[in-house]
């Protein structure tokens, strides 16, 4: 990955303050939200690289190391214990003698593919960066294990995504991150499930809810009625005075359970009782004579 200047990104100077980064995250968050650059993948990108900017710059210890090491920042802890195992390695072996900056140079250089030629038989292989994606998905997209393709990097990558995989989930593909250092091995890339939401089911877990209308004289009288589930449709009897709000449970008509074959939560159907409108004449008179009954 081509090194970026968060500094750049952000439209600042190495010497902003933490409030002078905050003014211009906001400042660009707000002209680059997707909301307002709807289809634009310009912008989609340019957005992710300020929050990524922002992450950075606003959090005081990753903004020291990206000061002191630049686009290596997230080796700085290695590299520093590097330098103290270099360090004491030769303090061991010549008490006497010095370390100096042209030693930290060297075993910096050795991390990352520099160095002198004392170096270059001695490289510290270094793990490449891990990268993060989001996958968007519908609730019937998560309902069946199935395979996809993606792009990541101008690379494409067949993945299977298993049913019933929750909203926020985050799965691991190893060995797909960014590429590592002197023969390392690579980060690995790390993909988080959104799963929109819209849907006549609401889901929690494995479990589904969903609400159905019911006329008034179903209701009363009982009978048979057909409703929906996430694969298909049944038919379901209604009890006589049913009140409004009932719930009913379908057993094994929720959504899978991960990574659990053959195992389904269940589906609670609510009953909302449809009061009938728009009456005719004939129709008030015998509601009439019912509350007299009553």
């Amino acid at each position: 990955m081509a090194f970026i200047d968060y500094y750049k990104i952000l439209g600042i100077s190495k010497a902003a303050s933490e409030s002078d980064i905050k003014k211009a995250y906001r400042k660009l968050a707000r002209k680059y939200h997707p909301d307002l650059n709807p289809n634009d993948k310009v912008a989609e990108q340019k957005f992710k690289e300020i929050n990524e900017a922002n992450e950075v710059l606003s959090n005081p210890e990753n903004r020291k190391k990206f000061d002191a090491y630049g686009e290596h920042w997230e080796h700085a802890e290695e590299y520093e214990k590097a330098k103290q195992q270099e360090q004491h390695q030769r303090s061991t072996s010549n008490p006497y003698g010095g370390y100096t900056e042209e030693d930290f140079s060297e075993v910096f250089g050795s991390m990352f593919g520099g160095g002198s030629s004392r170096s270059q038989g001695r490289q510290v292989k270094f793990r490449g960066q891990d990268f993060n994606a989001e996958l968007q998905l519908n609730l019937k997209d998560v309902y069946t294990t199935h395979k996809r393709t993606l792009t990541v990097n101008n690379k494409n990558i067949r993945i299977t995504i298993p049913a019933g995989v929750e909203n926020g989930q985050v799965i691991r593909i190893k060995g797909h991150g960014g590429k590592g250092s002197n023969g390392g091995p690579n980060g690995d890339l790390f993909i988080t499930f959104s799963i929109n939401k819209q849907s006549q089911f609401k889901r929690d877990g494995h479990n589904l809810y969903a609400l159905v209308d019911l006329d008034l004289y179903t209701a009363l009288l009982g009978g048979e009625i057909t409703v929906n589930t996430f694969d298909g449709k049944v038919k379901l009897t209604v009890k006589p005075e049913t009140q409004n709000g009932i719930k009913v449970k379908l057993k094994g008509k929720g959504f899978p359970k991960y990574k659990k074959d053959g195992q389904f939560g269940d589906l609670y159907i609510t009953y909302t009782i449809k009061t009938p409108t728009k009456l005719s004449t004939k129709e008030k008179e015998l509601f009439t004579e019912l509350s007299k009954l009553r």
